[in-house]
């Protein structure tokens, strides 16, 4: 991640239009990236334990789920950050912005639900239904500059990208988005752990009382 961040403030050119202000495109997009991952998984995971009744399942929705809103804070930050130079304004209704604060606020809301539902089974079923309605959002914000009149910028890579990064540019955020990758998946394994064993005190404690 220090690599990374060396690399964003130190090596890459400064963009001739936007000035500075775009390095935060280094970061806002591979947080975008690593959302979209998260809640994909909070969808496979809900879907098993819907399925299965497994809590190994819910345990990697759950962890997805508490990891992806940590990356969606930062996606809706920097973008927070973008808007206020190029738009003139903190907070704009825009397609793009409002889509992806209903995302956030989504998952937010599955992870309210686990923790003031009746019981942790009660908990985990409808938050796994939540999460599985939810995941619907995430195309959604994808394609909504392509459905709607928007201020935020085209895609610049991957399908019906506009191409206009130069080289170092486009090297620069594939390695960005794989550090976050790297990183996402570090933290969604270490939760899941934790879960595991959160899981097991509570039983631990179940049988002593």
């Amino acid at each position: 991640m220090v690599l990374n961040m060396y690399l964003i403030f130190m090596w890459v050119p400064t963009e001739k239009n936007l000035g500075i202000i775009q390095r935060i495109f280094y970061l806002h997009v591979p947080t975008a990236w690593v959302a979209f991952i998260a809640f994909f998984l909070v969808l496979i995971g809900s879907t098993g334990y819907l399925i299965k009744k497994s809590k190994l399942w819910d345990r990697l929705a759950l962890a997805s789920a508490e990891v992806g809103v940590l990356f969606t804070t930062v996606l809706i930050v920097t973008g927070v950050m973008w808007a206020k130079p190029v738009w003139g304004v903190w907070w704009n209704w825009d397609p793009r912005l409002t889509t992806s604060l209903i995302l956030w606020l989504i998952y937010l809301a599955y992870l309210m639900l686990r923790s003031y539902a009746p019981s942790p089974e009660q908990g985990a079923k409808y938050a796994a239904i939540l999460g599985i309605v939810g995941f619907l959002d995430v195309p959604i914000v994808y394609f909504s500059i392509k459905w709607w009149r928007t201020l935020h910028p085209q895609a610049v890579i991957g399908p019906g990208s506009t191409g206009e990064l130069d080289s170092s540019m486009r090297l620069l955020l594939l390695i960005s988005t794989a550090i976050f990758t790297i990183l996402f998946v570090h933290l969604l394994t270490t939760r899941m752990s934790l879960r595991k064993m959160e899981e097991r005190l509570e039983e631990a404690n179940h049988i002593v009382s």
